[in-house]
């Protein structure tokens, strides 16, 4: 899955466990986990949804962080593992229990295909529309320190859109990585904007 899908479907699913358990979330820390995994990209030596996208590391990485937030914590467990669970083990499949077993899972749907394009493209609509109907939209546009954090997801959605590191996202998706390249952007220079007034 492409950027824009982990992003859209990240946000879909901490904004169902966030009105499930009735607490708030940070956006920004919501699209930045939404991507991490794939932080195995820039690190020589690790295989591309490899040790990042096991369900097991995540865990044990998430284990203090249940412990010191307990439910607070689920949302945010729940945008980084869709990343590994749904979007990359449908698209290519995932070392989904590395380091019990190296073995990969997942169906191998072509990711520059039909069927998963139109995903990411439902996803990203959906998203749309909930982050305008929640004032979601309105709260990135907000200055806080957290803003910068979607430095994270504006870098791997420039990468993945106009650059030929790992695999380029189809034109098809293009328009809606610009469209959240463009949220992100605007969240970020708000803070800093009002950090040097």
């Amino acid at each position: 899955m492409f950027a824009v899908g982990h992003l859209a479907i990240g946000y879909l699913l901490a904004k169902v466990f966030q009105k499930f358990l009735r607490t708030n979330i940070n956006l920004p820390l919501i699209f930045f986990l939404s991507l991490i995994p794939d932080v195995d990209l820039l690190i020589p030596g690790l295989v591309h949804r490899g040790i990042t996208h096991s369900i097991i590391v995540l865990t044990l990485v998430f284990i203090p962080i249940f412990l010191l937030y307990r439910k607070n914590s689920i949302p945010y467990f729940v945008a980084i593992g869709q990343h590994p669970l749904i979007g990359d083990f449908f698209t290519g499949g995932i070392q989904m229990l590395w380091p019990v077993t190296s073995n990969w899972y997942g169906y191998w749907i072509d990711v520059s295909g039909i069927a998963n394009i139109s995903v990411e493209w439902a996803s990203f609509l959906l998203a749309m529309i909930i982050l305008v109907k929640t004032n979601d939209l309105r709260l990135l546009f907000r200055s806080q320190r957290s803003n910068l954090l979607l430095t994270i997801p504006s870098g791997a959605i420039f990468v993945s859109s106009f650059t030929g590191m790992s695999i380029r996202a189809p034109t098809m998706l293009l328009i809606p990585h610009l469209v959240f390249l463009a949220i992100f952007t605007f969240s970020i220079m708000n803070f800093l904007m009002k950090k040097t007034l």
